[in-house]
């Protein structure tokens, strides 16, 4: 019994730990998406005729990789913006590299 107990107790924590960190993700690429460039991403994207972020990538159609590309590289109108996001405050606080950063933003947009 007590056995059965311990395992469920660690199967419990490493459940609500993960959850966590992915809360912990989904608040920092919200603060990410609020911050960036001063003014935030929706200032943008927000805006109908530009690209609804959430919406394409809640649809399949902007997949991680390619919006990892455009965040560093541009394209079109838009920006090089990975330098900006890593100046934002939360993003430092937590120690975050580019890639966990790009994951924070992309499990925001897609939660949102």
């Amino acid at each position: 019994m007590k056995k059965s107990l311990a395992v469920l107790a660690g199967v419990m924590l490493v459940t609500l730990s993960g959850s966590v960190f992915a809360d912990e993700q989904t608040d920092i690429g919200q603060k990410i998406y609020e911050r960036a460039f001063g003014r935030g991403c929706g200032s943008c994207h927000d805006i109908k005729s530009n690209p609804q972020l959430a919406e394409l990538i809640k649809d399949g159609k902007l997949d991680r990789a390619t919006f990892e590309k455009v965040l560093k590289e541009g394209k079109n109108g838009m920006p090089k913006a990975i330098e900006q996001i890593m100046e934002v405050a939360a993003v430092k606080k937590a120690g975050y590299g580019e890639d966990q950063a790009v994951d924070a933003i992309y499990t925001y947009l897609k939660s949102k």
